[in-house]
């Protein structure tokens, strides 16, 4: 089994934003030939791998 199948995306984060920010952003993303979900991971798992590494610093 290979690493990736052993992390299954199984939960929802709804956040609220307006529909003009939306619009935009989804827009964005497909101009750039990538999709907004794998945007919004991207960033929380580069904020997380911050924060975690100013834990460790502390």
């Amino acid at each position: 089994m290979s690493d990736k199948s052993s992390k299954k995306k199984n939960a929802q984060l709804i956040i609220r934003i307006t529909e003009d920010e939306r619009a935009k952003f989804v827009a964005l993303c497909e101009q750039q030939d990538t999709s907004a979900a794998r945007e919004i991971r991207r960033f929380i798992r580069g904020y997380l791998d911050q924060h975690q590494a100013d834990d460790r610093q502390r």
